[in-house]
């Protein structure tokens, strides 16, 4: 079995409590701490077993395999994807039934993270998140006053459309949003768009 480690969580001695976004579900597993055991952190990609015990009501994560990337050991590249995968606990860990979408789209992100600036790899992979998820909000009408928004757009949390004078935040240019809502492509959005729309990310799925 393969997932992405979403979350770790830190227990008595060290032990650790492990949420994993796998092929088609959420697994929160236990590891218990110990000198035979690989590293494992957020972000990684792993290949894994999970036991279950009548001691504990988690099943125990064992025989780990680190799936390393290309770029693992490019720390500014690391720092980038564990922000942005730590985003999806907060989002999933809620959910029962989640599919395949949600591995998918971070396996095609990791393969291309350090091929181009990765922010916008993140910014796209959200969008096509938002569109999957029916919360893509193509309609141009200010959330905040309803009227409609002519030119520039600033964008706050979910990516939900304001005019920059009722939120006051760094507006986005309209042609090239369209562009990335249609083609999920950040290829006219300017580093400052870019920024502005990973800051907005961060704040949440």
């Amino acid at each position: 079995m393969q997932g992405y480690i979403i979350n770790l969580n830190r227990v008595k001695d060290e032990d650790l409590i492990v949420t994993i976004l796998a092929e088609d579900n959420l697994e929160t597993l236990y590891r218990f701490y110990g000198a035979r055991h690989g590293v494992i952190n957020l972000g990684f990609k792993i290949d894994f077993e999970k036991e279950r015990s009548g001691k504990s009501t988690i099943p125990r994560l064992k025989d780990v395999i680190h799936i390393g990337f290309k770029w693992i050991n490019d720390y500014k590249l690391l720092r980038l994807w564990q922000d942005f995968l730590a985003l999806f606990f907060k989002h999933l860990k809620d959910a029962e039934d989640i599919g395949t979408f949600y591995f998918d789209i971070l396996d095609k992100a990791s393969q291309n993270w350090n091929k181009q600036n990765p922010k916008r790899i993140a910014i796209e992979s959200y969008v096509k998140l938002l569109e999957h998820e029916g919360r893509l909000h193509r309609d141009m009408h200010c959330f905040l006053c309803s009227r409609k928004i002519e030119e520039k757009v600033s964008l706050i949390r979910a990516y939900l459309p304001t005019h920059e004078e009722c939120s006051h935040t760094y507006p986005i240019n309209i042609k090239a949003l369209n562009e990335l809502y249609e083609n999920k492509s950040s290829l006219f959005l300017n580093d400052k768009e870019i920024d502005r729309l990973w800051s907005v990310l961060m704040e949440g799925l």
